[in-house]
């Protein structure tokens, strides 16, 4: 099936459309053979049952109850993954990355839908009371929300350094009816020095939103807020 054809478009434009179109469908072919290729990956390593930091289910709480939770804790069923998303915020990160809230404001609208096949959480370096104040602001209510608390799980997979300087992740993680969880897969905005900080920009429809446009991504970066 081709585009849709406008009465008024030049024959120009019209081939270069349908060029288009070919190589957007080669394009989506290729996403689908490395989807493939991620699925297919060997079983990965046993990890350490990391101890993170929660407070209340409800986001926008007003109690300070904090409960410790285990990583093994955060999967609702031995045969659904977890997702987490290393938020940079906390330790060398004063303040809230605004590209990674602009990402995790997107996973908040679509965690009801996700939460249908797989587990989705929130962990930031910060303390507890710092990242929900966040998520107050940000009104993300459909997320759970972790400190990393005192734990190396930040420094392991590669979203914090020995300095505390921060970094974005996204982890996907298994557990097996033994209980022992494995890492399956992290992806890193550095997935390519020829490539700066795109590795991961599949998981956020801004970028391909503005892909679609004239003037494209340009330089533009997202902010906390927006006069």
């Amino acid at each position: 099936m081709r585009y849709t054809n406008l009465p008024s478009e030049s024959q120009e434009y019209a081939a270069a459309r349908e060029a288009l179109r070919v190589a957007e469908f080669e394009l989506m072919r290729q996403l689908e053979e490395v989807a493939k290729l991620r699925r297919q990956l060997p079983s990965g390593p046993v990890l350490d049952d990391y101890t993170f930091l929660e407070g209340s289910s409800d986001a926008h709480a007003a109690d300070a109850e904090v409960h410790e939770r285990r990583l093994a804790d955060l999967f609702s069923g031995s045969d659904r993954p977890l997702i987490v998303y290393h938020l940079m915020y906390g330790k060398a990160q004063t303040d809230p990355c605004p590209m990674c809230t602009m990402w995790v404001d997107g996973f908040n609208a679509i965690a009801p839908h996700l939460n249908q096949n797989a587990d989705l959480a929130i962990v930031a370096a910060s303390s507890i009371a710092a990242l929900r104040e966040h998520g107050r602001r940000r009104a993300w209510n459909n997320l759970r929300l972790l400190s990393a608390g005192s734990s190396t799980f930040k420094l392991d997979l590669g979203s914090e350094d020995e300095e505390g300087n921060q970094d974005s992740r996204v982890s996907v993680f298994t557990k097996g009816r033994d209980g022992a969880v494995r890492h399956f897969y992290t992806g890193s905005p550095h997935l390519d020095e020829r490539a700066h900080e795109r590795g991961i920009d599949l998981l956020c429809p801004t970028w391909h939103l503005l892909d679609l446009t004239p003037q494209g991504r340009g330089d533009w970066y997202s902010s906390l807020s927006y006069d």
